[in-house]
């Protein structure tokens, strides 16, 4: 395989508009293949493949027979992983109504909805939301479950770092879609909420990922090893991680 071939594999499945970039297709083999074109500053070209399908990003310059000579010299590989996002399934779109099961950590919360003030708590098993008449419901249940999110990412945050001997950054929350996590120079990690609805075993991966990069801001072998120090079976989380990603729960 081509050096500097790098395929951009999302951990987020990400609800970008459809009509980015320039619809294409290509002969690979005996299949025809769509797929969109980025131009972009940058030195190399790349692909993505997700539920969506094949993006290809390219420099400004590059011409489209470099593009169409790449993507035929990873007509195998791009064929194999398109096949494998399709039948990933469809994101669930939460209803929240009543007696709704919202799924929590590997298991599921059952919605209580009832009058009241506008807010919410846990009972037990239960996500109650107390509500006024035209109440924006979804707004209450993602406040209450992005709460539960930031006190449980900041423990396992606090976790994997001692086991790194450093002090516990600062945790914040993101809504982003195109990543699970990230890491700034400067130490703080934020985490997508919608993380609540994955199993503990995919939380701790993308947490141990995020830990991993306060001492290596790259992915390097270096950085790989810390992962696998910190999360014996990262390889298995994170291909359980790309199919949660391709149905994870709108709320």
């Amino acid at each position: 395989m081509d050096k500097h071939f790098q395929p951009e594999l999302p951990l987020f499945f990400r609800r970008e508009p459809q009509t980015a970039g320039q619809p294409r297709h290509i002969l690979l083999g005996a299949r025809i293949v769509d797929y969109r074109l980025v131009r972009a500053r940058r030195r190399s070209l790349g692909m993505t493949i997700d539920q969506r399908g094949l993006r290809v990003s390219a420099a400004l310059r590059t011409s489209q027979a470099e593009i169409e000579d790449f993507l035929r010299q990873h007509a195998a590989w791009v064929l194999k992983k398109l096949d494998e996002w399709r039948g990933e399934g469809e994101p669930t779109r939460l209803a929240v109504r009543d007696g709704a099961r919202i799924p929590l950590l590997g298991g599921h919360c059952t919605l209580r909805i009832e009058p009241g003030a506008n807010r919410a708590f846990w009972q037990e098993d239960s996500l109650v939301l107390q509500a006024r008449q035209g109440a924006d419901l979804h707004l209450l249940a993602r406040q209450a479950l992005r709460e539960r999110a930031l006190a449980l990412f900041r423990q396992r945050v606090a976790h994997f770092a001692a086991q790194l001997a450093l002090a516990s950054p600062a945790v914040a929350l993101s809504s982003a879609q195109t990543r699970w996590g990230s890491c700034s120079a400067k130490g703080g990690i934020r985490l997508s909420w919608r993380l609540i609805h994955a199993v503990p075993a995919l939380v701790d991966y993308v947490v141990a990922h995020e830990v991993a990069h306060l001492v290596e801001m790259n992915h390097s072998p270096r950085f790989w090893c810390l992962v696998e120090r910190l999360h014996a079976d990262c390889r298995g989380a994170r291909i359980e991680l790309r199919r949660f990603a391709a149905t994870c729960p709108v709320l």
